[in-house]
């Protein structure tokens, strides 16, 4: 599948009636899941509900217990992990030869560090990237293998598949030991299962609470605004590195950090074993 194609809606789910014999509506990867996993593999059927800022409202425990054997809790993680009025810095899609750098370097201009949600075969494409990001303090985050936003309509084996085969391409390529700490549900379409399985593998599933839409490159001061008209929502804003040209995504992210830091707020990372806060 085409990453130039990414135009659609990310993060958002159109709404489905419930019956005892739902039918996953098909969507094109890439584009806008829908909200009714007709069942799984080895699991019995469930609804599979992920909102806007990437929570699993299907009815697993939001707070979330931890992964088994790993400190993990399973909850969506939104906060941060240094508390306060600390915003966290998310880059999805990549990484990209031509965008991935530009992001880095607006990063150290501001000395803030982000986490990083990689595309498995891109980061195997593109090792020497992921070991930047890596070298510069920046934390990684698994966001699959296709980057299929059908994820929760797809049986649990597939989705441990694109999960665990992610990890392994982004590990891999980033060497010196170097450990993926969360994962991302392509356009949010988390399930338990696949919350389950993350929490076990010692990441944790990560949400948002800002999104810019920036995919859909609305124009850089639309960018921006979104951040300051939404961060009251909560700390973790994404942005994406990859998926297209995101030239208005280097000069947005080069404002919204000059703004953090003209309102004093610092940056950090969600957290990752704590229980995410209300």
């Amino acid at each position: 599948m085409s990453f130039s194609t990414y135009t659609n809606r990310k993060g958002v789910r159109a709404g489905a009636a419930v019956v005892a014999s739902a039918v996953a509506v098909a969507v094109a990867a890439w584009g806008v899941a829908t909200l009714v996993e007709p069942g799984s593999a080895g699991a019995a059927s469930r609804q599979s509900v992920s909102g806007p800022n990437g929570a699993d409202t299907s009815g697993g425990d939001g707070a979330g217990g931890p992964g088994p054997g790993q400190g993990i809790p399973e909850g969506i993680a939104h906060s941060s992990e240094s508390g306060g009025n600390t915003v966290n810095i998310t880059i999805d899609d990549g990484p990209d030869p031509r965008w991935t750098p530009q992001v880095l370097d607006v990063l150290h201009k501001y000395d803030v560090r982000a986490t990083f949600c990689m595309v498995g075969p891109h980061a195997k494409a593109h090792p020497d990237l992921v070991r930047k990001v890596v070298a510069a303090g920046h934390r990684l985050c698994d966001h699959t293998m296709d980057h299929d936003t059908t994820m929760d309509k797809k049986p649990v084996d597939y989705q441990e598949r694109q999960i665990l085969d992610a990890k392994k391409l982004i590990e891999e390529a980033a060497g010196n030991g170097a450990k993926v700490e969360y994962y991302r549900a392509p356009g949010g379409a988390f399930t338990p299962d696949s919350r389950r399985i993350a929490a076990a593998n010692g990441m944790r599933p990560l949400g948002w609470n800002v999104d810019t839409k920036d995919f859909q490159k609305p124009g850089t001061a639309a960018i921006v605004d979104a951040v300051k008209r939404e961060i009251g929502n909560g700390p973790t804003v994404l942005f994406h590195d990859g998926g297209g040209n995101r030239a208005q995504t280097v000069e947005a992210l080069d404002q919204v950090l000059a703004w953090l830091r003209d309102q004093g707020r610092p940056t950090g990372f969600p957290v990752r074993t704590a229980p995410d806060a209300p």
